[in-house]
């Protein structure tokens, strides 16, 4: 929902203050009560957020949720298959916060229109279109192939291609309508760019002095990579591999956004 480990926290903490406030004792569903509750927390964050216009020109993209290239232990790898991948966090990130609202706690959380409703201050039937019509933006978002070995292999190839300066293994692992988007802050705001060649290029003129610092790491549950210290990079970068290309790439450098990057790299 919203895009901020930080933020999600702050939503979290007001939930189970809510829920420490309230008489639950003729709530039959607390699982569901606890989602639509959170849910319209989000929602004023959200409004709020839009409001003083935080969010700045040019690609904004999510915090990332980073780990190790091969999870360790079985919280690890909770928490990186409960990852939502940065692509798809981007569509979402385009919706008006009621169609993301609807869409989260409806198709997610399987919470009842009717429960919604109320939340995004809209009938029964309004919610359900507010939820239809983020479903089918959100059906436009490249779906990563499910392989992590496969991911990580086209990855290693881009990175290996970028560090060479091989413009041509470059684009052979683009996807023709790949689209390259980062985010290193307010202060230093950059449109996407389209497609494998001017991608190509675009990285080509960042990334030989880079690449060299990169290493493997999961960003979001899919493949990529970290630039700099693994326990505070400058940079990280996440790649969305579908049918063997990759269709997306995100690129955080925005040192506010990895300032409190919690990056376990296995050795505590």
């Amino acid at each position: 929902m919203l895009g901020s480990q930080r933020d999600a926290d702050d939503a979290v903490q007001e939930t189970w203050l809510r829920l420490d406030r309230s008489d639950t004792s003729a709530v039959n569903d607390l699982r569901t009560w606890l989602s639509t509750v959170a849910g319209r927390v989000c929602l004023d964050m959200l409004r709020s957020r839009k409001a003083s216009r935080v969010y700045h020109t040019g690609t904004w993209l999510p915090e990332p949720v980073v780990g190790p290239d091969q999870a360790e232990g079985p919280e690890q790898q909770a928490v990186l298959a409960d990852s939502v991948g940065l692509a798809l966090l981007v569509v979402l990130g385009s919706l008006a916060p009621a169609e993301r609202l609807a869409f989260v706690l409806h198709d997610i959380f399987d919470v009842p229109f009717e429960q919604i409703a109320p939340v995004v201050d809209r009938t029964p039937e309004a919610t359900r279109k507010l939820a239809s019509r983020a479903r089918r933006r959100i059906q436009q978002a490249p779906v990563p192939d499910p392989d992590p070995g496969q991911q990580r292999q086209v990855a290693d190839a881009f990175l290996a291609a970028a560090r060479y300066g091989d413009f041509d293994a470059l684009v052979a692992v683009l996807d023709p309508d790949v689209v390259f988007r980062a985010d290193a802050g307010p202060d230093h705001p950059r449109q996407p760019v389209l497609g494998a060649d001017s991608v190509a290029r675009h990285v080509l003129g960042l990334a030989p002095r880079f690449a060299a610092l990169a290493s493997p790491a999961t960003v979001n549950g899919a493949a990529g990579a970290v630039f700099g210290d693994r326990r505070q990079p400058f940079a990280v970068i996440a790649f969305t591999v579908t049918n063997g290309r990759i269709a997306a790439i995100d690129l955080i450098a925005d040192p506010d956004k990895l300032r409190s990057l919690a990056l376990s790299s296995g050795t505590g």
